[in-house]
């Protein structure tokens, strides 16, 4: 009886010994999983071409009609900007010549002036554009003249007295002074496109980061908000670092850009509105979204750790909407201003439409800047 019990003392002696070094011993490390290989996405320079001929393919322009101006539609004149930069930086001189052909004349620009409206102004940047692309010093006066006269009679802060405080005009505005900086080298201009950012940024961005689509809208629309974060990557491509309102307009891009990487959806995409989860995924303001974020890498005014995954995962998705005839669907149609969400939620879609061919020719042009491969 006794051996039996030493016997079984001494087991169970082994055992607690096993555990005690079991338990000294570090735990095995979880194996890490492979990383997720990236979806393959058509390469920006197959891109671009495809919706520069949808765009040329195109019989008419897209004309503005409104109470406040008739004319040539500001999606129309940025489509011809973005379409003759990227080609131009592709040293495609068929696409080139053909473009030239399509904005030599533009109908809806004989009253641009008089109808003294962001909307009808920002087309100088389409003839700035030609200028700097074929030389063409008559484009080069027209697109100045709108520009300058955006500053006459200018208001008290030194902001156009087109200003009206939509967040809209961030792109709008920035732009046209920026080509006019760039075709002429007179900082004046950024000085008008700083002063404009700044103000706006001071007066409309929102504690988290982002934009409502206005004081009767007190929603994140995805596009609105895209003219905004397109507005200040133009304006800090070339306000050098050392201007009094640099400081202040990196801050208001930076905390755009960490606001909208929170808002990013799994696949890459961006939403109707930002921060709804029910809303759909739209598609003019991923491309908005993805171009900002790859300026701002490049530029090094975000770091890459962060956003270059963010914004290569924005192509893939984005490029996953272009149709074979190089048209992008989902684009939200335009839209104004509701103090309703469903109207937000139920705005249509649609095929092709400029203000979804538009940005995607920027992203496009802007990661061939950048050397990215897809």
């Amino acid at each position: 009886m006794l051996s039996l019990f030493s016997h079984r003392l001494f087991a169970l002696t082994c055992l607690v010994a096993c555990l005690l070094l079991s338990a000294c011993q570090p735990a095995a490390e979880e194996p890490t999983p492979p990383p997720v290989a990236e979806l393959a996405a058509p390469a920006p320079a197959d891109v671009g071409p495809r919706i520069i001929d949808d765009l040329l393919a195109r019989d008419d322009y897209m004309i503005y009609r409104a109470n406040h101006f008739t004319g040539i539609h500001y999606a129309e004149a940025a489509a011809g900007y973005a379409a003759i930069r990227l080609a131009d930086y592709l040293d495609d001189e068929t696409r080139l010549h053909q473009l030239l052909a399509r904005y030599e004349t533009v109908p809806g620009t004989d009253s641009l002036k008089e109808a003294d409206h962001v909307d009808a102004s920002v087309y100088g940047i389409l003839p700035l554009q030609i200028y700097m692309t074929y030389g063409d010093e008559a484009k080069w006066d027209e697109g100045l003249d709108l520009a300058d006269h955006q500053w006459e009679d200018p208001l008290p802060e030194g902001l156009t007295h087109q200003s009206r405080f939509w967040i809209d005009d961030v792109w709008m505005v920035g732009s046209l002074q920026v080509q006019a900086y760039r075709s002429t080298q007179d900082t004046t201009y950024l000085d008008r496109a700083a002063v404009e950012a700044d103000v706006y940024l001071q007066q409309l961005q929102q504690p988290n980061g982002l934009f409502y689509h206005g004081p009767e809208a007190p929603f994140f629309w995805g596009r609105g908000n895209g003219w905004v974060a397109a507005g200040l990557a133009e304006i800090l491509s070339e306000l050098p670092p050392d201007h009094p309102r640099h400081a202040a307009i990196l801050a208001g891009y930076r905390k755009m850009m960490d606001a909208l990487l929170l808002y990013q959806a799994e696949d890459g995409m961006w939403r109707q509105l930002i921060n709804e989860e029910s809303a759909w995924k739209e598609t003019s303001s991923t491309a908005m979204f993805g171009y900002a974020m790859a300026t701002g890498v490049r530029r090094g005014l975000l770091p890459e750790d962060a956003f270059r995954p963010a914004y290569r995962q924005a192509w893939t998705a984005l490029t996953g909407y272009l149709n074979a005839e190089g048209q992008l669907t989902d684009v939200c149609v335009g839209t104004g201003q509701s103090q309703d969400i469903q109207y937000y939620l139920d705005r249509p879609r649609s095929t092709g439409d400029l203000h979804g061919q538009v940005p995607t020719m920027w992203f496009a042009h802007s990661l061939l800047v950048a050397g990215e491969t897809f």
